[in-house]
């Protein structure tokens, strides 16, 4: 099977609609292909993210305010217009200025709830689907065993292993002396785009710390949450954007986002 045919069958293999003979011949493919499994992973991604509401679009109070001031100009518009048919008629026919106004109403009505949905993927929608994209992620490289591809404590060796495979190169740090040892590092997929994922170890826990480059140079202030029982926290810095996620508790996985910024100041962990 080629990439092409693949393509065409993918979606119908994430769905579980194929037959048995097609999902083993599409199984075979994934296992030599990179580029299909990413496009098989970000297919995934897209439906947890769909169904975690992270791409609900809350309209702010300004929106709204607007959308209510039209709608009332509106109604007032056509408020004369409407008393009776032959009212209307009549009124229509003597002053089509109030029927123009009213339409004007109803179009900036149409045009503020066209410009709202460039909005509705706001900087905490985004976060949140992110989040959500994270956290398969990295229960997925607990689940599949493929937690790296790259195995070493030694930064020297997983960093030059991205060579080539990433357009950026990632900052690679052991942090062994202060209890999180480097123990590898993998590619994986985000944000629509490929990052790296560094994986390190915190007694028996695993912590994944994703990074990837971003538009926005402006740096922004280390986030915790909670998620699906599992603790993040991810900042920007420096034109990279850092997730941190692990099933540690958020006092240790706080430290640990300290040390890769470079500060050692612990983030105050997410309130239970």
């Amino acid at each position: 099977m080629n990439c092409e045919t693949a393509r065409a069958l993918i979606h119908g293999y994430a769905d579980s609609e194929l037959d048995l003979e097609r999902s083993l011949e599409i199984e075979r493919h994934l296992a030599e292909c990179a580029a299909c499994t990413a496009a098989l992973r970000e297919i995934r991604v897209m439906r947890s993210g769909l169904r975690s509401g992270g791409v609900a679009f809350d309209a702010p109070a300004e929106l709204r305010a607007k959308i209510r001031d039209a709608i009332g100009s509106a109604r007032r518009a056509e408020g004369v217009a409407s008393r009776t048919s032959s009212t209307r008629l009549a009124v229509l026919s003597r002053s089509p200025s109030r029927w123009a106004g009213g339409a004007l109403a109803a179009a900036a009505i149409l045009m503020i709830i066209v410009l709202a949905g460039g909005l509705r993927r706001s900087a905490s929608s985004t976060d949140d689907l992110i989040g959500s994209e994270i956290v398969a992620s990295h229960v997925r490289s607990l689940m599949a065993d493929h937690l790296a591809d790259v195995i070493s404590t030694n930064q020297h060796t997983v960093k030059p292993w991205f060579d080539g495979k990433v357009d950026f190169a990632p900052t690679v740090e052991d942090f062994a002396a202060q209890g999180f040892p480097l123990a590898g590092g993998r590619l994986d997929y985000a944000d629509g785009r490929a990052v790296a994922a560094l994986v390190y170890h915190r007694n028996k826990h695993i912590i994944n710390l994703f990074t990837w480059p971003i538009a926005d140079a402006h740096e922004t202030a280390p986030q915790p949450e909670q998620r699906q029982g599992y603790n993040l926290v991810h900042w920007h810095k420096g034109g990279m954007a850092y997730w941190a996620v692990s099933d540690l508790n958020g006092g240790e996985l706080s430290k640990f986002a300290g040390l890769v910024r470079d500060d050692g100041a612990p983030v105050a962990p997410p309130a239970d």
